[in-house]
């Protein structure tokens, strides 16, 4: 049962996930599913329909960022392997290059099928095992970036796999906070904002007003612009997940204020 797109893959790989612990969220940091459980590194999945070189090379860039890297794709009907190759062939190619593989096969009447092909080596440093080329070493600063903004989403809102759409990214996220505020409240101060929000970068978003939410009415107070109302209405489901509840101003909106954010098994 050949699918249409990648994204398709996305529920099945998560719901798998999921039951094994991980909390995930897709399209972080352009990788299209990134797992985390407790303390372990982030586990990255990247999704394409078919096993190609594009999706090898695009998971293999993704070892900047964590060791623990998946390639995933739709299982071929009968489960023959792709390319005339054989799955131990396939696994052996993802093992020289540091990768995991996850296969997904869907049926008309029943739920999809996730299989782990193989797991990425315990160590995936030093010369491949033909060719002269290196495995990316793993960037410190490209880890914390991603695991930065994996933890600081409230919600997931992306399928992974997704092209072409605006994503939900945290930075979004705390946008969409501050405007669903401003919409029940009225103008308020940023310092306001950031005791209600507990988000220590209230100010400063106000301030560069990246997606043209924000209007300054008076020095320290804010209101939401027709942008901002709009974009409430476009990201409904998201501001639905905030739950505000109603908390006292003591007459901030008409004053100004001074400013100051382990192991895979099994299948699914």
């Amino acid at each position: 049962m050949a699918i249409k797109s990648e994204t398709e893959l996305y529920a099945p790989v998560k719901t798998y996930l999921e039951q094994l612990g991980y909390e995930v969220r897709g399209e972080v940091r352009h990788c299209d599913l990134v797992a985390i459980r407790g303390d372990e590194p982030p586990l990255i999945v990247e999704l394409k329909r078919s096993f190609s070189i594009p999706l090898l090379l695009q998971a293999i860039d993704r070892l900047r960022m964590s060791r623990t890297v998946y390639v995933a794709f739709e299982k071929p009907d009968k489960g023959r392997a792709p390319h005339r190759a054989s799955w131990p062939e396939l696994r052996t190619l993802c093992g020289m290059l540091g990768l995991g593989m996850m296969t997904v096969q869907f049926y008309k009447t029943k739920k999809p099928r996730v299989e782990v092909e193989c797991h990425p080596p315990e160590a995936a440093e030093g010369r491949l095992s033909a060719g002269n080329g290196r495995r990316p070493r793993t960037s410190k600063y490209a880890a914390g970036k991603l695991e930065q903004e994996f933890r600081e989403r409230q919600g997931d809102y992306n399928v992974g796999g997704s092209s072409k759409r605006k994503l939900v990214t945290a930075y979004r996220e705390k946008s969409l906070h501050l405007a669903a505020l401003l919409r029940q409240y009225g103008p308020m101060s940023p310092r306001k904002l950031r005791d209600m929000t507990g988000n220590s970068r209230s100010a400063a978003m106000l301030q560069k007003n990246v997606y043209l939410w924000f209007q300054r009415v008076e020095r320290g107070v804010y209101q939401l612009t027709p942008q901002g109302e709009e974009a409430l209405l476009t990201y409904a489901h998201v501001v639905q997940a905030f739950r505000l509840e109603p908390v006292p101003l003591t007459g901030e909106t008409n004053e100004a204020a001074a400013e100051p954010i382990g192991s895979l098994s099994g299948s699914v």
